[in-house]
């Protein structure tokens, strides 16, 4: 039965309801009518150029092929020009670090995908950890039919490089599974009607076991319906052997259970605070203040405790990381006797080391160059040799990323400083190119920080083509990064102003609340009611960018993917007097119905419940599809997405696009690739496209192209 104070639903207000089915004749044929038209537009300009540019920097055999150790091997999976689906392949260290690299290939998904019929997306594998710790042989290949989070799941021998006869194969679903043991697993999927949470998550978790048939897994972990979803896991690190369950119950909020006499047994900590089992150790992460035993702890900090104590009733803990109001922690990674702590400080990397035999004393593991990203994880915390090594990767707007491995001291052990050991090659002329950080004041008087990359003698006179970025939410932080697709479709433009003065491309990277850059008080300023101040932040960027002369409106533009889609569609109906054009990907725009799209229902924690008429009143101030007028001045905008999204869906951009051409705007285009689900893009050219598409857009249309 449904509350009598919720709403049932707005389909009777919503004149392109009918595009929300997704797969039907009639709407695929309206997509294609409309891709036409963007295509035939894009057809006048540049495109194929741009496209086969990026294509380039994708397929590059140069790249860094990051890679995961397992045992004595080191895997990776690979996409080039003549593999555009991948291989999955390993190699040795030494081979590794070799000039011309040997690589065994385990899989090729374009021969499979051939063979089968079906064009499989790479997702991931998951290793069973052998008995001794070294010999990996099993993995659950995950493989995606069509770029989407639906996968299937397979048994592969790594030795015999092939799926393991009559070994375990999941049917493609939305599914989260992990290994149990040799010969069973953890499996929540689609077991029919009732077992999905209305996330469109599994809600519950059950033993499959090796010849089983699927529906006859036993239930093992269940959470309700309303709740995000359900996900166990087998510790299986030698001596500390146990079975972890989560019931997420939204993004900020979940339980952790631990299997204790055949019952779970919740740990006994906020539902806010992340934790982490760890061997002998509990690491735990409040996103909002904690009492705990008389003592604050702040959020965003990290504590760490004894498990054993933990449970057993004892709540003395180390708070082993505080943070300030230039500093936050993003990461921790463990070695198999040290800490690694990944850092911001005004968005620029800091990382920690920290001892838990000596009293969890840390210390700054080599500086970090400012206005630069580098980041520390473990390289395999439970080798006997290299337990205590260390992968460190670095990059920077306009420096080529770089990998380097090095080994932390440990009791009285000499380590060594990192090492690089593969650097990607410069993809784009960074001559006379300059990265500057600045500070924008927002409408509530609040400090945002943003990063600006262009030309270092450059003309202050706002005639600059200039490309904001930005995202916003769920506590991710957007840091530098080197991206050769980025610096050739938009940092390498030149183009000739009416003057006859010659002006490159500027980007932009805007570190607006809702983000995680200073934490989770940063991200959750920008929640629900207060989402207006990510879009105050964002169109402060902007109006700062204009004031100091970098820029004027008809030289501004935006892009933003997913809720960074949702950023740049309230920048479009809120904010259309800033900016000269608008790039708007796989995004939410009707904050009407986005509970009942996809995996909508899973974001009320972030934006707010549309069927609540209280929280209605918020979530409409903020809903693109809903502020969108007649007679409005709107700038050139592009709405792009993928059939197969099925996070978010196309439905919410084809409905805004629909909406804005009925409503009489012609500056309006539209385009919807057939696959890649969320991504946008399922292979090198695919995604090639799409950030094309982009950038040939916004550029024409900042330099007047369009016209």
């Amino acid at each position: 039965m449904t509350p009598a104070n919720r709403n049932v639903d707005s389909a009777e207000t919503d004149e392109f309801l009918w595009l929300e089915d997704i797969y039907g004749d009639k709407q695929l044929d309206w997509v294609r009518s409309e891709n036409s038209i963007t295509e035939d537009l894009l057809s006048r300009t540049g495109f194929e150029r741009t496209q086969e540019r990026l294509l380039e920097v994708l397929d590059s055999t140069d790249r860094i092929p990051m890679v995961s150790k397992r045992g004595g091997y080191y895997y990776n999976f690979w996409r080039d020009a003549g593999h555009p689906k991948g291989l999955w392949r390993r190699t040795t260290w030494e081979s590794y670090t070799a000039a011309d690299t040997e690589w065994e290939v385990l899989l090729d998904l374009d021969a499979l995908s051939a063979a089968e019929g079906t064009e499989w997306v790479w997702a991931g594998a998951r290793f069973l950890r052998p008995a001794d710790g070294t010999s990996y042989r099993r993995a659950l290949v995950v493989l995606s039919p069509d770029g989407g989070d639906a996968s299937r799941y397979r048994e592969f021998d790594v030795v015999e490089k092939a799926f393991v006869p009559g070994g375990f194969d999941i049917p493609a679903a939305k599914s989260r599974i992990s290994w149990a043991g040799e010969d069973s697993l953890y499996v929540g999927t689609d077991f029919g009607p009732g077992s999905m949470t209305t996330s469109s998550y599994p809600r519950t978790s059950r033993v499959l076991r090796r010849g089983q048939e699927l529906q006859d897994a036993e239930p093992y972990f269940e959470v309700p319906e309303d709740h995000m979803m359900a996900v166990v896991q087998r510790d299986q690190t030698p001596g500390f052997e146990r079975d972890i369950a989560v019931d997420i119950i939204d993004f900020y909020n979940s339980r952790t259970f631990l299997r204790e006499g055949g019952e779970w047994v919740q740990l006994d900590v906020p539902l806010d605070v992340t934790v982490d089992v760890h061997r002998q150790w509990l690491l735990l992460r409040p996103r909002n203040d904690w009492e705990l035993d008389g003592e604050t702890h702040p959020a965003g900090s990290l504590l760490a405790a004894s498990l054993a104590d933990f449970t057993g009733g004892t709540r003395r803990v180390h708070r082993i990381f505080t943070p300030d109001a230039a500093a936050a922690l993003q990461s921790w990674s463990w070695t198999r006797d040290r800490l690694l702590l990944n850092v911001l400080r005004d968005v620029s990397s800091e990382i920690l080391v920290l001892d838990p035999a000596d009293g969890w004393t840390a210390e700054i593991l080599d500086a970090c160059p400012p206005l630069h990203a580098v980041d520390a994880f473990a390289v395999d915390d439970e080798d006997e040799e290299a337990g205590n090594d260390y992968w460190l990767v670095s990059t920077g707007f306009l420096t080529p990323s770089t990998m380097s491995r090095g080994t932390l001291p440990v009791g009285g052990e000499a380590g060594s400083e990192a090492v690089a050991v593969k650097s990607s090659p410069a993809f784009f002329d960074t001559t006379g190119l300059a990265v500057e950080q600045h500070f924008a004041v927002s409408a509530d008087g609040t400090r945002v920080p943003y990063f600006q990359v262009g030309p270092e003698d450059l003309v202050l006179d706002g005639g600059n083509p200039t490309l904001l970025n930005g995202y916003g939410g769920f506590e991710a932080s957007l840091t530098p990064a080197y991206s050769g697709v980025v610096g050739r479709g938009w940092l390498e433009r030149r183009t000739t102003d009416a003057g006859g003065a010659e002006r490159r491309g500027v980007y932009v990277l805007a570190n607006i609340r809702g983000g995680g850059e200073y934490g989770p008080a940063w991200h959750r300023a920008a929640l629900q009611e207060n989402r207006h101040r990510a879009y105050e932040d964002f169109a402060a960027v902007a109006q700062d960018l204009v004031a100091r002369g970098v820029t004027s409106r008809e030289h501004l533009g935006c892009t933003g993917r997913s809720n960074g889609g949702l950023l740049v569609g309230n920048m479009l109906t809120t904010y259309p007097h800033l900016f000269g054009a608008v790039s708007c990907g796989v995004p939410l725009l009707d904050m009407r119905r986005y509970t009942k799209l996809s995996a909508g229902y899973s974001w009320i924690a972030e934006y707010g419940d549309p069927d609540d008429p209280e929280q209605w009143d918020f979530v409409k101030t903020f809903s693109p599809y809903h502020l969108l007028k007649e007679d409005a001045d709107y700038p050139p905008a592009l709405i792009w997405t993928a059939t197969s999204d099925d996070r978010v869906g196309p439905v919410q951009a084809r409905k805004m696009a629909a909406r804005m051409k009925a409503l009489g705007v012609d500056n309006v285009w539209f385009h919807e690739s057939l696959e890649g689900g969320h991504a946008g893009a399922a292979d090198n050219r695919q995604s090639a496209r799409m950030h094309a598409r982009s950038y040939e857009f916004l550029w024409e249309a900042l330099t007047g192209g369009l016209g």
